[in-house]
């Protein structure tokens, strides 16, 4: 039976019927002698009450004090969830990778995946930072689509892995404008290929790349000497044909 991870909406239902009152005092009227299910307990109340930052510190307690506990595992992984809810996507990252490095068997292993692709992507900011996050996420999405092909998070990974390719795309059409905007035509007209060779799928890049590219080729053209216009030529002639 495949594992499916219990959704938060569901333990806030759960908390609801138990009562929201009694579930907060749990959380907020520890000791240091708790026990490890009344740790566990608290941190499933403060998850359902939103109180994610409250919710992992009480899972990463569990995960250092109890590492032999049978709440543990649940714990380790629930610590990633907290992360991700409160928007720590890097922190949540690390989360899930530490849990696949400890239980790389466990049943859970298609969720954690796609939750460590997804917090890398979500975790990325801007297209003028460094691309590996997207890359590494992009890798546990194909890795998840390789390894759980029928699972419905691998469904969700393919969407996922289009998500990346684009991101990738868009940061490699910064980088050729950037050359653009400083007169490197060489460079951009580089960069320009390489999105229309690597992205043909990300239509609306490689149009733009095409038509910024001829421009730019043309442009470093004037400039060349005759034995490098030969050269370039040749290139953009294979590159047409290509297409």
């Amino acid at each position: 039976m495949m594992y499916k991870k219990v959704p938060a909406l569901l333990i806030a239902a759960l908390l609801l019927l138990t009562g929201c009152g009694r579930a907060l005092d749990r959380v907020t009227n520890l000791t240091p002698t708790d026990t490890v299910q009344e740790l566990f307990t608290a941190a499933n109340d403060a998850m359902a009450a939103q109180r994610y930052a409250r919710a992992a510190k009480l899972y990463q307690d569990i995960k250092d004090g109890y590492p032999f506990s049978p709440y543990t595992i649940e714990a380790e992984l629930s610590l990633g969830d907290a992360y991700f809810l409160y928007r720590q996507y890097t922190r949540a990252a690390e989360a899930y990778k530490d849990f696949e490095m400890l239980h790389p068997r466990h049943e859970a292993m298609p969720y954690v995946l796609y939750q460590l692709g997804l917090s890398l992507r979500l975790g990325y900011v801007s297209v003028d930072r460094s691309s590996t996050p997207i890359e590494e996420a992009l890798e546990y999405f194909n890795r998840l689509v390789r390894t759980f092909p029928y699972t419905e998070y691998a469904e969700k990974a393919r969407e996922e892995i289009q998500a990346c390719r684009r991101l990738l795309a868009m940061r490699d059409v910064y980088i050729a404008d950037v050359y653009w905007s400083t007169g490197n035509y060489l460079s951009a007209w580089t960069r320009y290929m390489h999105v229309i060779q690597e992205y043909p799928d990300i239509t609306d890049a490689a149009a733009y790349s095409f038509a910024k590219g001829e421009v730019a080729y043309h442009r470093y053209l004037g400039r060349a000497s005759e034995g490098v216009r030969e050269d370039l030529e040749g290139t953009w002639k294979n590159l047409l044909n290509w297409l």
